[in-house]
């Protein structure tokens, strides 16, 4: 079968991250820049291989002071490890719009397996002809897993950093000639 390639529509997707902040509240951020590829089989998704890729210094969390925190030496060292990376290594299919994707994060210097639910949406064509595919994805991983070990302990107990970091992004692909 013949492969497509497909590439990211950015103005209709986003990367974004929610951690605990003081163990009570959720502190959300996100990449502004990032890119994301795969290739598929015809337009089947379900063996698709898939490349993700972040600039670290596009991280905004709406505070530009916690954004340079982020981008230093004590969190994801921008400067060293200027790129967040995820590269698929399996997809499983669970219903008829639900698969688990299978891949390999790479933060800072640390690459580890983790695993994804994706919700397919479907594929659609925009006014102007362009076909897209659309997906929605969440997972979880444990920052301290990535080298993102920085914290500092809390008067009350606890510490002001969760260890969870949740993920949630909207994705939409655009079919290339």
């Amino acid at each position: 079968m013949e492969t497509t390639k497909w590439a990211l529509d950015a103005m209709h997707s986003e990367i974004n991250f929610k951690v605990k902040h003081m163990m009570i509240a959720n502190v959300t951020g996100g990449f502004t820049k990032f890119t994301v590829d795969a290739v598929t089989e015809g337009d089947d998704f379900s063996k698709a291989k898939i490349n993700f890729s972040a600039d670290v210094n596009s991280i905004n969390t709406n505070n530009e002071q916690r954004d340079g925190h982020l981008k230093s030496g004590d969190f994801f060292d921008a400067e060293k490890f200027p790129h967040i990376k995820f590269e698929s290594t399996g997809i499983t299919k669970k219903s008829n719009d639900e698969f688990e994707l299978i891949g390999n994060l790479t933060v800072k210097d640390v690459t580890k397996p983790v695993n994804l639910l994706v919700n397919f949406g479907g594929i659609g064509k925009d006014p102007y002809g362009n076909t897209k595919a659309g997906f929605t994805i969440d997972g979880k991983i444990n920052r301290k897993d990535f080298g993102l070990t920085w914290n500092a302990a809390l008067e009350t107990g606890g510490m002001l950093v969760g260890e969870e970091l949740k993920i949630q992004s909207e994705i939409q692909l655009a079919k290339q000639a």
